[in-house]
């Protein structure tokens, strides 16, 4: 049983029987609008069934999950171009999401896009992935696959580290395995360190270098100590999730620039805007201090809505 699931159980009091349900409730998106009419687009169809199907079916842990813990997640291919030999270039987006204790609100555990997605898919072909051999005969239909299982595993990690402190690190480490086994090829990019700053290698990077360790106390403490305690005790919650910025300060402090503090806080501009909102005028301004400073992005709105 799930280490999540089992501190649920503690807390409501009873057991959880187990159940051996696949961990996803995911769907795939494929949007091929700017390809050219002279393609076929009832290949797309294909090809999202057939993901859509990878993603469900496939037992992704050892772990037994409910039918009501499966993971909600959203997987949108935003194909740009289509180059020739069934070969497609696309931006990838990933959300997941996470329900809240004695709650039917759901926040974001990931809401990301990665820009660099290239695969070659011809119609009808099996969709397959095989962790002992991330690479195979023909690394850009081995890089469709590779690149879905390694994000899957990232939503994983999230999920675990969000229910119990370090909880996800299994799964970062097989997304890592990922990234060590890579497809290479000259049109395949964002597996390696020098493809960018904003990649699947920086991130998996963060997420295992123990220089970064507070990015897993952060995500613990947000989910498991600051929104799941919100409905029985508001200001408890409100304080572990500003004890959250705090912590975030502290690593953007010791290393600035780096990937993983914008991608904890994609998605959650207005939620944490909210949960502020109703605190005192020191939460507040502390809060927006913080957050002016961690996430960039979103200033204005932290600016206006914690006035």
């Amino acid at each position: 049983m799930r280490n999540k699931f089992f501190l649920l159980a503690i807390i409501c009091g009873g057991l959880l029987v187990q159940g051996t349900a696949q961990e996803l409730q995911a769907r795939i998106s494929i949007n091929s609008s700017r390809v050219s009419s002279q393609t076929d687009k009832k290949i797309f169809q294909t090809l999202q069934n057939s993901l859509n199907t990878f993603l469900n079916n496939r037992k992704w842990t050892n772990e037994a999950f409910q039918a009501n813990e499966k993971i909600v997640c959203h997987f949108l291919i935003n194909i740009s171009e289509a180059v020739g030999g069934n070969v497609y270039r696309a931006a990838l987006t990933v959300q997941a999401a996470r329900p809240v204790f004695n709650s039917s609100y759901e926040t974001p555990l990931i809401n990301f896009q990665d820009e660099s997605f290239a695969f070659k898919y011809v119609e009808f072909q099996p969709v397959e992935f095989n962790e002992n051999r991330v690479s195979g005969s023909d690394p850009l239909v081995s890089n469709l696959t590779a690149t879905l299982a390694y994000y899957v595993y990232v939503i994983l990690g999230l999920d675990f580290d969000s229910f119990a402190l370090r909880g996800g690190d299994p799964y970062f480490q097989r997304a890592q395995a990922i990234v060590n086994n890579a497809p290479e090829n000259r049109d395949i990019s964002g597996w390696k360190a020098f493809d960018g700053l904003r990649n699947r290698y920086w991130l998996l990077e963060n997420l295992t270098n123990n220089r970064y360790t507070l990015i897993h106390d952060a995500i613990y403490n947000y989910y498991r100590l600051g929104l799941d305690v919100m409905y029985e005790n508001e200001a408890n919650g409100r304080n572990a999730i500003l004890n959250t910025l705090n912590i975030i300060n502290t690593l953007n402090t010791d290393i600035p620039n780096t990937m993983i503090i914008p991608f904890f806080f994609q998605g959650k501009a207005n939620e944490l805007s909210r949960i502020f909102k109703k605190g005192s005028p020191e939460e507040k301004q502390k809060a927006r201090e913080i957050l002016m400073k961690v996430d960039i992005t979103n200033a204005n709105t932290y600016k206006q809505e914690l006035k």
